[in-house]
């Protein structure tokens, strides 16, 4: 990364795209220590799974990070971060804040603010949901649409943003 200091990169793709591989790295590129700010809860045995995959698979890589559970204080989190993090992911998040009844609007608002006071480089995970079929429920589509705002504004504010087809990373901006 070019900027270190307060560049924004956002990585989006579809489910099992390779965004959180590639996500990681990106701060490969930076001077550890990395702080991995995690969205996701365990809230079943599949999910634990998942977790466990993510925290063997930067465990093999050698690399020095700080785990900060953030499954709805997503804003805190990152101002209280010092250096590079990454988020995995964005959209954990939402659907956590979303099924807590949050004020969304609110919550996307306070996750700009917190990324506008960010000295260090941040990578943000997201998933890119509006390439499939009209959900058919209201909730889904209140999800959907909802991610697909938060991934327009969160790409506004960052410098890059690159798209994870296949594995493959595509540069859609920077």
């Amino acid at each position: 990364m070019e900027n270190q200091e307060r560049e924004i990169i956002l990585v989006l793709g579809g489910a099992r795209s390779g965004k959180s591989r590639h996500a990681e790295s990106l701060m490969a590129a930076l001077a550890p220590p990395w702080t991995y700010v995690a969205t996701a809860e365990p809230g079943d045995a599949e999910m634990a799974a998942r977790i466990a995959a993510h925290r063997a698979r930067r465990a093999l890589n050698g690399a020095a990070w700080l785990t900060v559970e953030a499954p709805h204080n997503l804003a805190a989190a990152l101002e209280k971060a010092s250096g590079a993090v990454l988020v995995d992911c964005v959209t954990l998040w939402l659907s956590n804040r979303l099924l807590a009844a949050a004020s969304m609007e609110a919550e996307i608002d306070g996750l700009e603010t917190a990324l506008a006071r960010r000295a260090g480089a941040t990578v943000l995970v997201s998933n890119e949901v509006g390439c499939g079929i009209v959900p058919d429920n209201a909730l889904a589509r209140k999800f959907r649409d909802l991610q697909g705002h938060v991934n327009q504004r969160l790409a506004a504010h960052a410098g890059r943003v690159v798209l994870l087809v296949a594995g493959l990373p595509i540069a859609v901006k920077g």
